[in-house]
């Protein structure tokens, strides 16, 4: 009998990764590919969605041969992606009409203030869960309508988007229902990529009206919203297509979700920690959608076929991983491992604090204008300083959401799971379970993202068949426990908010 696998496509910030499984939960077949950075104006971020489509067959393809596996091995294909980036298409010719915008894009800030001035804001978290922010999907969808180019559909004429939108001809959707459409033809979203766009209703479980009419976003516009793990499956691949084979898509989570369910935080109290580009900490709250006092946001964890929705608070760090690249992109540092090397050096930031707020500021500040800060530095200071600083405020935003989740669940994080590139880094481990107090757990299989969306599609299949099978795949790589005396660990977090203060409100030209 020929061995038979899952598959997870995991559509990143920075690029695509296609990694397949086998029933143990372990890595069989690994590869990925980087894709451009494109960056118009200050604070604008974009993607080029036919790149990303690209990217993806090729990152398929070439995992399948590195791994010497047929498409026909492979029971199913589970997608996860950066959630909030929003790509408008075509429907006739099936490609996009602008770049994707980015989830760090933050041209609609000014659109955000005027929901604000309009005492709108109250009105949108009570039916999204979210705060009402250029983060996510609605202001943008909004922007392309208005300001992309329009389509030029002969020599002598052109259509302005919005009509066309009215007309049925365009679709929009989060990079995953992009992915599912390329691949199956199908436009389908999962709920918790639903759940990010600020135009769902996170407790009826549909598209909003009165968010739809805000937005100016019709309706014909949108995907099917679908559990995260499909016994019915979104579609299959084209037999005829780059695969060559007919392979369900079955499963779909937005990348915290995923790293959620990878984790296998499938219980209330659960939670999990990511470092990528940004810093996602989720909390599992069951059945009950959990409101905010404290600036997080209460999202969709996920949902299997047939099952009630789970929900989960967020706290959303806009930049961590982004802020070791950006030493590197200064020259402080040749590559991302060097910086434990360099924080090691010093026994202190000497009063150094850095406030990696390039793009504004996620939970639980919430301020589009805030940027990028380092304070406190005198003539003594050194690289090495501003290194450890950069690695302190990661465990210092960390903390700030820890403090705000244990706020609003009344459950108190006696042990945080944690998973992305940046975990790879013991010393920044350490310093994280120094500055929480908490314990530290990393798992053996670090990629979890793509692991929980592979879980995803493999239960709908059948590949796996409970969730305590799962479970048992799970298993630990190392634990950190608090080494610093909690008094100490206060003192330096007592001064955060001091230089948090004077990276608000920055960007006022913008």
């Amino acid at each position: 009998m020929v061995d038979s696998y899952i598959g997870a496509i995991d559509q990143g910030t920075t690029g695509t990764r296609f990694m397949v499984f086998d029933h143990g939960g372990q890595v069989v077949a690994n590869a990925y590919e980087r894709h451009e950075q494109i960056y118009p104006e200050p604070g604008w971020v974009e993607h080029d969605p036919l790149e990303i489509w690209e990217n993806t067959k090729a990152v398929v393809t070439r995992g399948l041969a590195d791994a010497d596996l047929d498409a026909e091995q492979l029971e199913a294909l589970g997608i996860t992606n950066q959630r909030e980036t929003t790509v408008v298409w075509d429907a006739d010719t099936g490609r996009p009409v602008h770049n994707a915008l980015v989830w760090q894009d933050r041209r609609t800030t000014d659109r955000v203030e005027e929901l604000e001035a309009a005492d709108k804001v109250e009105w949108i978290r009570e039916t999204t869960g979210l705060e009402a922010d250029a983060y996510f999907a609605a202001t943008k969808v909004e922007w392309i309508l208005d300001n992309a180019e329009p389509l030029k559909l002969s020599s002598s004429r052109t259509e302005n988007l919005r009509d066309r939108a009215r007309d049925g001809e365009l679709m929009m959707g989060t990079i995953d229902a992009w992915l599912i459409y390329n691949l199956t033809g199908n436009h389908i979203t999962d709920v918790t990529n639903a759940s990010r766009t600020m135009l769902y209703d996170i407790e009826d479980l549909s598209w909003d009206d009165d968010l739809l009419e805000e937005f100016g976003v019709p309706e014909s516009m949108l995907p099917e919203v679908r559990p995260s793990s499909d016994e019915e499956t979104y579609g299959t691949t084209d037999p005829d297509g780059f695969l060559g084979a007919e392979v369900p898509v079955a499963g779909a989570l937005g990348d915290q979700q995923a790293a959620l369910f990878g984790q296998t935080c499938f219980d209330e109290g659960d939670a999990k920690n990511t470092y990528g580009t940004g810093s996602f900490y989720l909390m599992n709250t069951g059945s009950e959608a959990v409101s905010s006092d404290h600036g997080l946001l209460t999202t969709i964890g996920f949902q299997l076929s047939g099952e009630p929705v789970q929900y989960a608070l967020e706290g959303s760090i806009f930049i961590t991983g982004a802020a070791i690249e950006w030493l590197e992109d200064v020259d402080l540092i040749n590559n991302a491992a060097q910086t434990a090397e360099l924080a090691r050096s010093v026994d202190s930031t000497d009063g150094v604090y850095m406030v990696p707020a390039f793009t504004g500021l996620g939970a639980p500040h919430w301020d589009g204008r805030a940027r990028g800060t380092i304070v406190g530095m005198t003539r003594g200071t050194r690289k090495e300083h501003i290194v450890r600083a950069t690695l302190e405020s990661i465990a210092y935003q960390t903390r700030d959401i820890a403090e705000a989740m244990e706020a609003d669940s009344g459950v108190e994080t006696t042990s945080l799971r944690v998973d992305g590139g940046a975990v790879k880094n013991n010393f920044l481990c350490q310093l994280q379970s120094d500055i929480i107090q908490t314990e530290i757990v990393r798992p053996q299989v670090d990629e979890t993202t793509a692991l929980g969306s592979a879980y995803a599609a493999g239960l709908a299949v059948g590949y796996w068949d409970t969730v305590d099978e799962l479970r048992s795949n799970w298993q630990v790589d190392r634990e950190f426990a608090p080494e610093m005396a909690a008094s100490k660990a206060d003192t330096m977090y007592g001064r955060w908010d001091d230089a948090v203060e004077r990276s608000l409100d920055w960007a006022q030209e913008e």
